[in-house]
């Protein structure tokens, strides 16, 4: 990525990240953290559906296939919606720290067009840990894992409590996802938040 800002270089005294003992083994497929989310939710429509899967350390890779409701321009995928697809994968790599984070700060590069009816093949990884703070870059590639570059990312990513998400969160959805009988579902429902 060229010229990014100060604050999505990693400190000096930043560590390499260390994939949890109970992170999902690479290859396993993440699932959706909640349901209701944009970016991977199930129960989303007009969603993206996206489906990551782990990979080595911590890094995963993830797909979504562009959809009509997801235009800007006639034909082509907007922008928001590719950013969003970015923040949902780099954001699903905190479930491999098994960490509660939300973006802090996320700078994309739009380099080609991303058409409607396309397949979008993202990778993503942690690249520094300072504190509180994980730094993490993804890139979406059109046509496969190897195929041009369209869009790529660099984030910061500001670790929380679950306090966060239950003091800013409305409180219907709070509730039903606090009272999920699954543990799983109910502790990755407040994994992320953009």
């Amino acid at each position: 990525m060229s010229g990014i800002s100060a604050s999505l270089t990693p400190p000096a005294d930043a560590v390499a990240a260390v994939r949890h003992p109970d992170a999902p083994a690479p290859g396993e497929l993440l699932g959706a953290h909640y349901g209701q989310c944009f970016g991977c939710g199930e129960d989303q429509p007009h969603g993206l559906h996206l489906q990551a899967r782990a990979g080595e350390g911590v890094s995963l890779t993830a797909e979504f296939t562009v959809q009509p409701a997801h235009q800007g321009a006639p034909g082509l995928a907007h922008g928001g919606v590719l950013a969003t697809a970015l923040d949902e994968t780099l954001g699903s790599l905190n479930w491999l720290l098994r960490t509660i984070a939300v973006t802090g700060r996320l700078e994309t590069d739009f380099v080609r067009p991303v058409p409607v009816g396309t397949v979008l093949y993202l990778e993503a990884e942690v690249t520094a840990v300072a504190g509180r703070k994980i730094y993490s870059r993804a890139a979406g590639r059109i046509g496969g894992p190897d195929g041009p570059v369209a869009i790529r990312a660099e984030a910061l990513f500001i670790e929380v409590k679950v306090d966060h998400f239950v003091d800013n969160g409305r409180p219907q959805e709070i509730k039903a996802a606090m009272s999920d009988p699954d543990q799983l579902r109910r502790a990755r429902a407040f994994e992320v938040n953009p």
